[in-house]
């Protein structure tokens, strides 16, 4: 590829400007960083030019420039390029300041025009699930919960959305401290039950409360998680019975894992791989 193509690759429309000098060398600086930090073993000077379709000499002088300011480093004995730890601060500092809370309320107020139901966002304190924030039905008869109220793991859709997910040594202990009482005459109370329940919601994604909490309430429930993996938060729809019967399950279900999923990655978190059913 010639000089002239490898400056105008990739470049959108009507962009000569604003990709041309100082700002061509950022981007093109920005790039460098993006193909290191997909390849924590590092890259050669030939395969990092080679991935950003740069001269050499181009991709050395800009990572030298890099170095220069603490975003990379060049191993001597391997002679590889790898992000440094200005990079990783950076990073770091995004993961620091989100907001999932105010990140996610555009995506309640979705989830509640979508449906017509409450849709709601929790968070697990110990063996309880805590509401942080709710966009509320416009109907008459509506699920209205008092934003840092709380709710057994075991017996709620957000909390058992994020009970699924807790590393097995947590999960147990949560068993131990915190017990399964039976909050309604369906509430998922024996070690069992529940084991049972949490390997379903992994399978398929999200959380069923089938009148678990409060009769006459149905509700569906996924997880938000964090770039580790771990449970973040969750989101909810909640409804009477009456207008979220057995066979609109389903559908809620995957509208609300959905979104689940795009708050995620919006937060730079990831959902992970099913894991093993927790316990013995």
């Amino acid at each position: 590829m010639s000089e002239v193509k490898r400056r105008t690759a990739g470049r959108p429309a009507g962009s000569g400007k604003s990709a041309s000098g100082h700002s061509q060398s950022l981007v093109r600086g920005l790039n460098l960083l993006e193909r290191l930090a997909a390849s924590p073993g590092g890259l050669a000077l030939s395969e990092v030019a080679e991935q950003a379709d740069l001269a050499p000499s181009t991709t050395h002088r800009l990572l030298q420039a890099l170095q220069s300011q603490g975003f990379v480093t060049q191993d001597s004995e391997l002679g590889v390029w790898k992000i440094d730890v200005k990079t990783f601060r950076i990073g770091n500092s995004f993961l620091e300041a989100r907001d999932f809370v105010a990140t996610s309320r555009p995506f309640l107020r979705r989830l509640t025009a979508l449906t017509g139901e409450t849709a709601n966002l929790g968070i697990r304190d110990g063996g309880t699930a805590v509401f942080l924030a709710q966009s509320e039905s416009s109907q008459m008869m509506r699920m209205i919960t008092r934003l840092g109220s709380r709710a057994p793991l075991h017996a709620s859709g957000v909390g058992k959305a994020l009970m699924a997910w807790l590393p097995d040594d947590e999960f147990e202990r949560i068993l131990d401290e915190q017990g399964l009482a039976r909050v309604t005459e369906n509430t998922l109370h024996t070690p069992e039950t529940l084991r049972e329940g949490m390997a379903e919601i992994r399978r398929q994604g999200f959380a069923y409360d089938r009148e678990e909490h409060a009769i006459g309430l149905q509700c569906v429930a996924a997880c938000i998680h964090d770039e580790h993996g771990i449970p973040l938060a969750a989101i909810s729809v909640s409804g009477p019975k009456a207008r979220i019967p057995e066979s609109r399950l389903p559908e809620l279900g995957e509208l609300v894992r959905t979104t689940a999923t795009e708050i995620t990655a919006l937060l730079g978190g990831r959902v992970p791989e099913p894991p093993a059913s927790p316990g013995p």
